[in-house]
Order: structure tokens, then C-alpha cells, then sequence
């Protein structure tokens, strides 16, 4: 489905320092799978702090086409009567899921194990993003995709597995999304799913499903991955589950913090996850004053409060074996890169070239036009950091929401104004982000 909305372009200026204590909105990846495995629940699941994006909000719409009835009981906080595993209605209606990758996949795993006929589409931007990687294990379990957009891309028609078959399948590339997709469907297969890493992904998945009451084994694989299996055919219980801060959120804020002088800023409740903390080690690693306070475990995630002052930062190199702690972060680091004194090499970001946008083209484009100086080599990003940005440019963010932050946040650092030329898609991960900025200090307009 094709969504047309009219450009909301949006500069940032140089500002003062940047103070405050915040929480930002709960995260993405929590907020969509806890929808997912609310709705595959049989009783009642509450769900607290849910980011309430359009990302978020896309995919409770597709639970409630699929049979699972939700209710936003105040702000932030949600009741799902969920159908069981297997037990989604077949939708009237193909299932819109706007600009939610996260969303459409793992919904497709959710549905691959029952027998309807489900029809996937979503935004301009969703629409240019691959599917079989999803699709083709998927069909290993019993699946069938009866219709599929050119290049294998949305819409996508996907008749689920009426006796969906346990497999053991090695992840391509890593992605938590195909992970997930696997061991959703998994859940409706009799004896075993095993889904094998070569590189650790987020584990939110793993975490929830146990949270939800499903049997999950994790062992080491190799030197960097892991082995999981599930057991099939559980009842998942509800759950209570307090969505922690998005840390992929809160890396705006903390990177504007560190590059605007004079700033102390406190960012409360954010997840800290080991496999989601690529983007602290590496800033840390440039010299970063960030400081982690009250750690503590909330909802299945460790959680802490992080304190950030502005900071001189020095280059690093970057090793590609993080590159899945921080997939989405590669972006606003290569802000902060820009700040640093001295060249950072950000390796093995090929994962970048297949999200809301070329990742790896627009974030290069952004500084470019910036004044920054950087080459790409295969599919590593290098940027010559010189402690300080000209700035003055207009930024295209192709829809990209990550995108338009980060070239925001530049702005609020360089010399000259930095321009976004859409910030609407800001909306699908972080709701309130411009408030925020402003509140803190930074001059958006």
C-alpha cells in the first residue's frame, strides 16, 4: 500500500548546551513482539511503556485483522486477548504494516504456522525491502508465498503451513528478523525448531519467549554465534511486560549530548541489553563521558540509567563483528564520528544497504553534504572526523526515520544549519522526538 503524504521538512541549528533527564519511548523491538506474542497468548497480556509509533501501531492493527483483541488502556499501556498459537482468523484485508519491517516479518513467521491466507504490504519505503530471506525458510516449514512483488519484495500473499514442519535452519546473514520469523513459526510445529547463528543478534525474541512460558535452549555456536531451539506446540501464557527505553532511540539525545559542549543530560530506564550495546562500547571507546547508573532488570531486559556530558571524542576503528549490537545505530554514530578528531572505520556494514533506505548511501550522503569527508570501501564506511562539522546542507532521508534524526542532531553541532528534507517519518520509531530535542535545549524549527 502506497502512502502519500505531503514533505515536513525541518532544520536544526547550532545550540547551547543540552540539559535535562528524560525518558525516551519504549522499545521498538520489545513493543512489536510483545503485540505479537500478546496476540499468540490464550488470557490476557498487559503491556506497559509500549512505544506507541506508528511502527508499533501498524502492527496491533494486523493482530486485531488476525483475531486478537487490543485495548489501549491509558497512555502507554495496552491489554491483548490473544487466540493461541495457530489460532489466527484469516484477515478480510491485506495487513498494512505502514513502514514496519520488524512488524511484517515476524508476523510472517507468526502466520506461517497457521492455516490462513494472509496478504503482507506496507509503505513506499517497506515495499523496496527484501522478503525471501523471510519467505524461504518459511516455505522449508510448510508455508507456501502464493504472490510476491518483483525482486521478491512486498505484497506478498503467504498461505500458511497446515501441518507446519520443525526445522533445522543456519541463518544466511545476520538478523534477528529471520531468527524470529523461524521460531514463531517453529511455535506451531510438532518435536524442535533449531535455528543456528554464525554471528549473535538481539535476543529479545529468546527472552520473550520464555517470559511468555515457551521451552528455549541457547548454546554457544562456533566463535561468535549461538544455537537455539525451540519446542514446538506450546500454550504461551500472558504475560506483564514493561518495555524497557529504546536504546536505538536514546542514541539521538546521548550523541547530541556528547557533541554539543557544556551538555549533561540523564537518560532514564534504557535498555542495556549486551546485544544491543554495540553503540556505547564504541563511544566509550572514543572517549565518551557517559556514565551508567542504577543498573537493574526489568520485563526479561537489563535496564540502567545513563548520565551524558559533552565530550571531546577521538576516532576508532570499528570492528564488523559488532555490527549486529548495532545495526541501527551506524547512522548517528557516523555523526559522532564526524565530531571526532582523527579517521573512524566503520567495517561490515552491508545489512545497511537492506533497511528503510540505503543506510549505508544515505548516511554517507548526509555528511557529504555536510562538509564531512569519507570514503565507502565495500561495505565499510571511513570518516575523517575534524572535531568540528560546517554543516549547511539539505539532507534527503528517503523516508528513512534514522535518517532524519541523525542529520538533526548533526545540525545541532555544525557550524551552519543542517536541513532534513522530510521529518515525518520520525513518527514510526520515536513519537515526540522534536518536543524532546526542544526541551533539552536544541533549536529545531
Amino acid at each position: 500500500m502506497q502512502h502519500a503524504l505531503p514533505l515536513a521538512p525541518l532544520t536544526s541549528r547550532r545550540s547551547g548546551p543540552l540539559k535535562g533527564r528524560v525518558r525516551v519511548p519504549g522499545d521498538k523491538s520489545i513493543s512489536v513482539r510483545s503485540l505479537i506474542f500478546g496476540a499468540l497468548t490464550v488470557g490476557e497480556t498487559r503491556i506497559e511503556g509500549m512505544l506507541e509509533g506508528e511502527d508499533a501501531i501498524s502492527s496491533a492493527n494486523a493482530m486485531r485483522a488476525l483475531g486478537a483483541t487490543l485495548e489501549r488502556t491509558s497512555e502507554q499501556a495496552w491489554r491483548i486477548r490473544g487466540v493461541g498459537v495457530s489460532g489466527f482468523a484469516e484477515p478480510r484485508a491485506p495487513l498494512d504494516f505502514g513502514n514496519s519491517g520488524t512488524g511484517c516479518r515476524l508476523a510472517m513467521g507468526a502466520v506461517a504456522g497457521c492455516p490462513i491466507t494472509a496478504v503482507f504490504d506496507g509503505d513506499a519505503s517497506l515495499r523496496t525491502r527484501p522478503m525471501r530471506r523471510i519467505l524461504d525458510p518459511l516455505a522449508k516449514m510448510g508455508a507456501e508465498t502464493t504472490e510476491i512483488g518483483d525482486g521478491g519484495r512486498l505484497p506478498a500473499t503467504l498461505r500458511g503451513a497446515v501441518d507446519p514442519i520443525p526445522i533445522v535452519y543456519e541463518v544466511p546473514v545476520p538478523s534477528a528478523q529471520i531468527k524470529s520469523a523461524v521460531l514463531l513459526a517453529g511455535l506451531a510445529a510438532p518435536g524442535t525448531t533449531t535455528v543456528i547463528e554464525k554471528e549473535a543478534t538481539r535476543d529479545h525474541t529468546e527472552r520473550l519467549l520464555r517470559l511468555f512460558g515457551a521451552e528455549v535452549a541457547v548454546e554457544p555456536h562456533g566463535n561468535d554465534g549461538r544455537r537455539i531451539t525451540l519446542t514446538g506446540q506450546p500454550e504461551l501464557a500472558p504475560a506483564h511486560v514493561r518495555v524497557p527505553a529504546d536504546p536505538s532511540s536514546a542514541a539521538f539525545p546521548l550523541v547530541a549530548a556528547l557533541i554539543v559542549p557544556g551538555s549533561d543530560l540523564v537518560l532514564e530506564g534504557v535498555m542495556t541489553n549486551p546485544l544491543r550495546g554495540g553503540l556505547l562500547t564504541t563511544l566509550m571507546d572514543m572517549g565518551a563521558g557517559i556514565e551508567v547508573l542504577d543498573r537493574r532488570h526489568e520485563g526479561g531486559e537489563d535496564v540502567a540509567d545513563l548520565r551524558v556530558r559533552g565530550s571531546e571524542l577521538s576516532a576508532v576503528d570499528v570492528p564488523a563483528a559488532r555490527a549486529p549490537t548495532m545495526i541501527d545505530e551506524y547512522p548517528i554514530l557516523a555523526v559522532a564520528a564526524a565530531f571526532a578528531e582523527g579517521t573512524t572505520r566503520m567495517r561490515g556494514l552491508k545489512e545497511l544497504r537492506v533497511k528503510e533506505s540505503d543506510r549505508l548511501a544515505a548516511t554517507a550522503a548526509l555528511l557529504t553534504r555536510n562538509g564531512v569527508a569519507l570514503e565507502i570501501e565495500g561495505d565499510d564506511l571511513i570518516v575523517h572526523g575534524k572535531g568540528r562539522v560546517r554543516g549547511g546542507g539539505l539532507v534527503e532521508t528517503h523516508m528513512d526515520h534514522r535518517i532524519a534524526m541523525s542529520a538533526l542532531v548533526l545540525g545541532l553541532a555544525s557550524d551552519e544549519p543542517v536541513k532534513a528534507d522530510d521529518a515525518a517519518f520520525i513518527a514510526t520509531s520515536f513519537p515526540g522526538f522534536v518536543e524532546l530535542m526542544r526541551s533539552l535545549g536544541g533549536d529545531l524549527a
